[in-house]
């Protein structure tokens, strides 16, 4: 082993643990060999591909990984490790067994589980049962907590510490096993097991073997074990062998000796580095309060107690026992000194007080900040006083509720965008997997039970529901675990349900591992035909593998997803079960295999034109993807393609716009802006001074990272953590990742100090950050980020990058409202700086990607990042291929931080100025409908707003006019199909192409011309069709012609579309000219909003109808409301108001009226 220290996490350290214990095996002259299996899932959700990643080492030291396909069955195979030792074939001389599984494997898995710890071990093998308890329940559908049901089996339960605490917890595990033949549960919870700290050198314990009274049957396994009550007898006798080792291989110890305490406080497991942290932050020292007579206990041995333990409770006076959720410890304490004599009985406090008061919360994780003012009462008792911070005491501030939420979506190019879709008058319900998301998106779906019980709560609802129907989703990972049997008794009941199984081929829900044995949609196909489902049928978004194979069962059709709907209608229809198979790859692991695998690259990139968006979100609300963004632009509020996070599914395209083009072949180009690349960085950062630390690591450094998954918040942290290793400090990380790869927010907790001994538990205490690193503001304001911020403590570093969010691809008008979030970040901080790091990423990296590390190198050189240079480059360096480029983003974040204006000068040079007046609006807007049309046109364009200029200057007022000057502008730059063209050939967008993509491309236009585009199958509206290369001189062609619009020979303007445009411009027109002869003070509010209407109005086609329908009655309300107005005035005669009341019936509906 290294004798240095190291950075490791809890899983990591589990996969270490057994790689030790095979080494201590061998230095004691044994020959063993281990076995490892459990089911994946959160927070032992990685453990699995860590194995994977240290497979030779494992296969060096004859250590086994089999995955298993439910956690019952691998406890089943770890019971089949401890008969190896009288396996008459056997090639070592015992196995040492590892299984794991989250919380409700434990529940699942009680009866296996159960058998193994009652039939027992081998002498030299041994069982740890690691359980993956999520006590706050961040990514599970219930918190959990196995030591209550590993008690009810008489299994011993290990609550490690720390990460450090790992080692020593196991090799104890692995040896009390061997000597007792129990197996050995081993709590794992959250905030440890995916928390990462520095660990250094193990040392090898030396166990005693204690004498031990091994009952009339022995403790191990044994051959031919007949069922009898001489099996529970037998676990007495292991539980008292477990006390004996405990007694001589102590386990639990005292912080500082005390020899008659009169107080013992009892911490369990991680609940003593929360005690060590209150106590240290009040100035407190557990020698401090050892002088006075006041033990500290830290116990690992939940269950059973051992006798030093309860020898040391009976001579306390008083015990004060702290632990995370259920009292498991205290209720042993009181059922051990129950009957007891008063005198000598000590009195125990623990969840609740001696009055029966609640003091330590059951139901939630312990924090410093919790346990402070009971400590505080307690000790004060005692006479010691422990002062509580005022920010402790006080309850949490509350945010504005109605701030925007950063909610977990699914991700760009995610199956489930489309295949969680139920035809309209049905409903689905959610199982496990990524897919429950569609449970807070508009899919009509609701509902949870436990993994593999997908579907069956329908068959006690359904008897008395008139509802005839549901389907049920169900993840492809889920079905080979143990939904399968769901399917067979759904078709045992005879009810009627379509399972959707989602086959995504990965487990994407703890991060794309492979599922754990052989499947495919054929072999799906047939199983389900064979268990007696009606009938089956597979929609994938590519058809064409099914009609090369040919290996789908008899009457199993392919469907195209375009036809998803009429699918599920037609199953929703058939009486009994079906079974409908959606078979796409995971987007997520897709991304990662091309990684891997260039030859996977997509054969096409889609790209939109901003010219010709509209800014409806009609792709965003098509395609539900995250790729596709909101983008500010001179012309409004767009789209654009996301090309760093888009996964190339294409769904977008279903869009109703002609914006779209596809690129065959392109790569997208990740090159700065040319005058970064002509900018010599590395020269004039070397001039830069050094920066000067606001804070030295002489105390703890706590450090909070919060932005969205995916975007490489942990990397940033992870590379704060190895810097701080290697400047010499003791370092503790945790992550709260939970659904924060699908788009969710994502904390990293990060704490240092030079001495080590000050540092407990890894996540950052109430009102405790120093730094907080706000990658994404939206979620940098929810209520557990702004826990730990503190306006006397706490310097924020924020992204001003807006990233939206889910709820935005169903509402384009929502918007993030970056001055809120400003305002709260800079009132709960005690100083603030802001860059745009996406921005200046894209720019000046050519990789947004790298938002992160410019961000760390703006702090560092702030002086908020208390590291020195050759630690961070260090840590850079530990990158690999992506070194380079990380190094390039943290030298730009030192450049802005140091010389912000030379980073204005360069994006300067790099970008078109905006209109900063209403004159320069007008004049772009004039230049653009010369191009549109002709000189005339513009001029009438021109005219009008200066009418309205007018109007609105003799009130002081401009905001009048620069909304006409706008909304005017998009009227009559309505765009048919010759500036469509235009916009696509003469404006500069195909040349831009080459210098956002790299490779030999083939552009395809995707179009819905009249008359010959065929109807979407999905919608009943004009579809789409795609135009290759080959489209462009007729692009260009009809770009010249537009000196035909609005003539008698113009075709396409008698379309009713054009028609309708036409309409409302000339209605705009007349509003904007009354508005300017009615205009008041009073009614300049009702103007500007009547004005601002047809920014409303977006989109092409029926999505432009269903637009102006909603513009209509807005319109309405607004005419009618100035129509009071100058009634008031002018009683007799009545008013002129706006024209458009009067229009001919049969055009009211083409211009957005009701009739």
């Amino acid at each position: 082993m290294s004798s240095r220290s190291r950075l490791l996490s809890g899983t990591d350290a589990l996969v270490e643990l057994l790689l030790h214990q095979a080494e201590y095996d061998k230095m004691r002259g044994l020959r063993t060999g281990g076995f490892v299996s459990g089911y994946r899932g959160s927070p032992l959700g990685g453990l699995d591909q860590a194995l994977w990643r240290r497979g030779s080492e494992l296969k060096s030291r004859n250590i086994h990984f089999q995955p298993a396909i439910n956690e019952d069955l691998a406890a089943t195979a770890l019971i089949g490790t401890q008969k190896v030792e009288s396996e008459p074939g056997a090639t070592v001389e015992g196995v040492y067994g590892l299984w794991y599984g989250k919380g409700p494997g434990v529940d699942r898995s009680g009866d296996a589980l159960k058998h193994g710890n009652a039939y027992g071990t081998s002498p030299h093998g041994g069982v740890l049962v690691v359980a993956g308890d999520d006590h706050g329940c961040v990514s599970s559908s219930m918190s959990h907590q196995s030591d209550l049901a590993m008690q009810a089996w008489s299994m011993p339960v290990l609550h490690p510490v720390s990460v450090s605490d790992y080692f020593h917890a196991g090799l104890w595990g692995w040896a009390a096993s061997r000597t007792s033949g129990a197996w050995i549960g081993f709590k794992a919870i959250s905030e440890t097991v995916e928390s990462t700290s520095t660990v250094h050198p193990v040392d090898y314990p030396e166990f005693i073997m204690p004498d031990i009274d091994p009952g009339p049957d022995g403790l191990h396994w044994r051959w031919l074990d007949l069922p009898g009550p001489q099996v529970e007898w037998r676990l007495k006798y292991k539980l008292d062998a477990i006390k004996a080792f405990a007694q001589a291989n102590p386990i639990d110890n005292l912080l500082v000796p005390v020899s008659k305490p009169q107080g013992l406080i009892i911490v369990v497991g991680k609940a003593g580095l929360d005690v060590l942290e209150a106590l240290r932050v009040a100035g407190l020292s557990p020698l401090a309060l050892a002088q006075r007579g006041i033990a500290i206990l830290q116990l690992r041995l939940v269950f059973p107690l051992s006798s030093t333990t309860l020898s040391l409770a009976a001579m306390s006076e008083r015990i004060f026992v702290i632990e995370e959720k259920a009292a498991v410890v205290e209720t042993q304490l009181l059922r051990e000194f129950f009957n007891v004599p008063a005198d000598r009985r000590p009195t125990i406090i623990g969840k609740r007080d001696g009055q029966g008061a609640p003091i330590v919360p059951d139901d939630i994780e312990l924090r410093p900040e919790l346990l402070a003012a009971p400590m505080a009462r307690w000790l004060e008792s005692f006479g010691i006083d422990m002062p509580v911070p005022l920010h402790w005491s006080e309850p949490p501030r509350a945010s504005a509720g109605d701030l925007p939420k950063r909610t977990p979506y699914f991700c760009a190019g995610c199956p489930h965008s489309s295949s969680t879709h139920v035809p309209s008058g049905s409903r689905a319900q959610p199982g496990i997997g990524c897919h429950v998301m569609a449970v807070w998106m508009d899919r009509q779906t609701a509902g949870s039970v436990q993994m593999g019980g997908e579907g069956v709560d329908w068959m006690g609802t359904a008897p008395f529901s008139v509802t005839p129907h549901i389907f049920q989703n169900l993840g492809d990972g889920t079905y080979f675990h143990s939904g399968h049997l769901a399917i067979r008794q759904s078709v045992a009941a005879g009810v009627n349900i379509t399972y959707k199984i989602l086959f995504n081929d990965a487990v994407a829900m703890t991060g794309g591992q492979p599922i754990d044995g052989q499947m495919t949609v054929p072999q799906i196909a047939k199983l389900a035909l064979a268990e007696g489902v009606r009938k089956v049928a597979v929609v994938a978004e590519d058809i064409s593998r099914y009609a090369a194979r040919g290996d789908l069962p008899a009457g199993v059709t392919p469907y195209h997803r375009d036809d998803l709907d009429a699918v599920q209608r037609e199953l929703r229809d058939v009486e009994g079960v079906t079974v409908l198979i959606y078979d796409q790859v995971c987007a997520t692991e897709l991304r990662r295999r091309r990684k891997r695998d260039k030859s996977l690259q997509p054969t096409a990139r889609a790209v939109i034109n901003d010219l010709v968006c509209e800014g409806c979100g009609d792709c965003q609300i098509q395609s539900n993807c995250l790729a596709v963004v909101p983008v500010e632009t001179p012309m409004g509020r767009k789209r654009a393609i996301d090309q760093s996070a888009c996964n190339a599914d294409l769904s977008c395209l279903k869009g109703f716009c002609p914006s779209f083009v596809t690129l065959e072949g392109a790569t997208p180009a990740k090159r700065p802006v040319p005058a970064a690349r002509d900018f010599a960085l590395d020269t004039v950062v070397a001039t830069l001074p050094p920066p000067v630390p606001t804070k030295a690591p002489s105390s703890p450094i706590d450090i909070l990272l919060v932005g969205i998954g995916g975007t490489g918040v942990v990397t940033a942290a992870g590379l704060i953590a190895q810097a701080a290793r290697l400047d010499g400090n003791g370092v503790r990380t945790l992550n709260f990742t939970g659904f924060a790869q699908k788009g969710g927010e994502v904390l990293s907790h990060v704490r240092f100090c030079t001495d080590e001994t000050a540092l407990h538990q890894a996540r950052i205490a109430r009102g405790e950050a120093d730094l907080a690193l706000v990658a994404d503001m939206v979620a940098g304001v929810s209520e557990k980020v702004l826990t730990v911020f503190s306006p006397e403590r706490t310097r924020c570093i924020a992204n001003l990058q807006e990233s939206q969010t889910g709820p935005m691809l169903r509402n384009p008008d929502i918007r993030i409202g970056s001055n809120r979030l400003i305002e709260l970040l800079t009132s709960r901080s005690q100083r603030i700086d802001m860059i745009d790091a996406g921005q200046l990423a894209e720019a000046l990296v050519g990789d947004r990607e790298q938002a992160n590390i410019l961000l760390l190198g703006f702090s560092w050189q702030l002086g908020a990042l208390p590291l020195s240079q050759l630690s961070i480059q260090q840590a850079l360096d530990s990158l690999g291929k992506y070194a380079s480029i990380a190094r390039t983003a943290f030298q730009w974040g030192r450049l802005a931080a140091a010389l912000p204006e030379q980073i204005d000068d360069l994006l300067r040079q790099s970008a078109g100025s905006p209109a900063k007046d209403l004159a320069s609006l007008i004049a772009s807007r004039r230049d653009f409908l010369i191009a549109y049309q002709n000189a005339s046109y513009a001029q009438r364009y021109v005219e009008r707003v200066e009418k309205i200029r007018n109007a609105a200057q003799a009130l002081g007022d401009t905001s009048l006019s620069e909304t006409v000057a706008k909304n005017l502008f998009k009227l009559m730059a309505y765009k048919d199909e010759y500036e469509v063209a235009r916009l696509h050939v003469e404006t500069g967008f195909l040349a831009s192409l080459s210098d956002r993509f790299d490779g030999k491309t083939k552009i395809r236009f995707h179009f819905s011309p009249p008359l010959i585009a065929p109807k979407d199958k999905r919608t009943g509206e004009r579809g789409k069709i795609a135009f290759g290369p080959w489209i462009m001189p007729v692009l260009r062609l009809l770009a010249r012609g537009k000196f035909l619009r609005g003539t008698v020979f113009d075709l396409f303007g008698r379309q009713a579309e054009r028609r309708a445009e036409r309409q409302m411009l000339a209605e705009y027109e007349q509003h904007v000219d009354w508005i300017a002869q009615i205009l008041t003070a009073e009614r300049l509010p009702l103007c500007r909003s009547l004005a601002a209407l047809p920014e409303q109005i977006r989109g092409f086609g029926h999505v432009k109808q269903r637009s102006s329908d909603k513009v209509s009655t807005r319109r309405r309300e607004l005419l009618q409301q100035i129509e009071t107005s100058l009634r008031s005035e002018a009683p007799d005669p009545k008013p002129e108001i706006g024209p458009g009341h009067d229009a001919p019936e049969k055009e009211k509906k083409l211009i957005g009226h009701h009739p």
